[in-house]
């Protein structure tokens, strides 16, 4: 075990480059099973949940070529078990199934891991693949997931946007014998993603980017090159640490398309982020102010299906309004304990009124004060070394291995750009 020994009150100011997207690297290297021939990929970040899933695909029979920490050649193999220590560290695991699914006609899964942020459902992967002809059966906390007969396209309507299971009918789908239609289908930048590299592949995918897919299946994939998308999660983390620091940043290659909603709603808390080509620039000296509504009313803002907010920032935007003038309301509506860490904010000194697990009423400004603080899961935890970072005074973040599992040498980049942080053994 590890910790973070912050000082804060110093602007982070300078220039970065984002990671690659971890949430569209989990599905592409699952999606590397359905190949018949070596995948590279490129821009993968280097963090402790990437690792875990080269693990697991070099477990289940994969060969696994590491280039450089960002670049890595897998060559599929369907050998072996997923096992379940492997399995139960992350959610992603559970992207295993629609592949191995697709190209052994059975898989068994132990149940996958991840944050504990609340009741995160795999009804809706299981949803599909009962649509697309297979049979489910559960039994102490393990999944057995069987085609005997194939997997046939059929109209699949998911019964919520889910993002990960989307990606799960999807690399099911286009292996599947027919033509599958996915309604109500999640359209995030990492699902987009997915869908280019199995279209590379020589997948047949209509409606990318739409919640409508149809999908027409096909005998074989071959290999192929893809580079993953810049992580707007970490980008939409580095500004919200920018502004509350008072710092100049420039972030080189953001994926701007992809940032029009974070931009928006950082409006909201007087952050203005300048664009210049794919790059964004956080200038010093801005004034945080929370805009009301019309009529002075309170404003909100909250996470909802792509293109709207990314639930993962809503815990970096929660620690945004603690430094803005004014009050807003952060409406988190996924999950129904990803707001309980506002409690470690309460000790540094923020004013927050936590309504119900989904909802928290924020004003600001009210200065921060170090204080010995633990990360219960990744944003939550990259939300509070942002709190740490602006505070004044010494803060000691414990359990950063969480921090550690999205952000990628998450204490070098920040060393870089001024920030006073140290890991030390626990």
């Amino acid at each position: 075990m590890e910790k973070f020994i912050v000082t804060g009150g110093r602007p982070i100011s300078g220039t970065m480059t984002p990671a690659g997207n971890k949430n569209e690297a989990l599905p592409c290297l699952a999606a590397t099973l359905l190949a018949d021939g070596p995948v590279r990929l490129t821009s993968i970040p280097d963090v402790s949940d990437i690792r875990t899933m080269i693990e697991l695909l070099k477990a289940v029979g994969c060969t696994v070529e590491d280039k450089t920490p960002n670049e890595c050649i897998i060559e599929p193999g369907y050998a072996g078990p997923i096992p379940g220590d492997l399995a139960g560290r992350i959610r992603g695991s559970f992207l295993l199934a629609g592949p191995l699914l697709a190209r052994r006609g059975e898989v068994h899964l132990p149940a996958p891991g991840g944050d504990r942020i609340g009741q995160r459902r795999v009804d809706t992967h299981l949803l599909a693949f009962r649509a697309l002809g297979a049979e489910v059966e559960v039994k102490d906390r393990k999944y057995v997931i069987r085609a005997p007969r194939g997997l046939t396209g059929a109209d699949v309507f998911l019964d919520e946007t889910s993002v990960m299971g989307t990606e799960n009918a999807i690399m099911a789908a286009v292996r599947a014998t027919g033509t599958t239609r996915i309604a109500n289908a999640a359209s995030e930048p990492h699902v987009q993603g997915l869908c280019r590299m199995l279209t590379e592949m020589g997948a047949d995918i209509r409606g990318t980017g739409t919640n409508h897919l149809e999908i027409r299946g096909v005998n074989e994939l071959g290999g192929t090159e893809h580079q993953l998308q810049p992580d707007h999660i970490e980008v939409g983390s580095f500004v919200g640490l920018a502004a509350v620091t008072d710092g100049a940043l420039t972030i080189k290659n953001a994926g701007v398309a992809n940032l029009a909603m974070i931009r928006l709603c950082y409006q909201r808390l007087g952050v203005e982020i300048d664009v210049d080509g794919d790059d964004v620039h956080v200038r010093a000296g801005q004034r945080l102010r929370v805009v009301d509504d019309a009529g002075g009313a309170i404003p909100k803002i909250d996470d909802a299906p792509w293109p709207g907010l990314p639930a993962d920032l809503t815990s970096i935007f929660l620690v945004v309004a603690t430094q803005a003038e004014g009050t807003v309301l952060i409406h988190e509506k996924m999950f129904e304990s990803r707001l309980f860490f506002v409690d470690r904010l309460l000790t540094m000194g923020a004013r927050i009124v936590l309504c119900d697990p989904h909802r928290a009423v924020v004003s600001g400004p009210t200065p921060l004060v170090g204080e010995r603080i633990s990360s219960p899961d990744i944003r939550a935890g990259m939300a509070l070394l942002i709190a740490a970072l602006a505070a004044s005074g010494e803060s000691v973040i414990q359990n950063i291995a969480q921090i550690d599992r999205g952000y990628e040498r998450i204490d070098e980049r920040l060393l870089q750009l001024g920030a006073a942080i140290r890991r030390e053994p626990e």
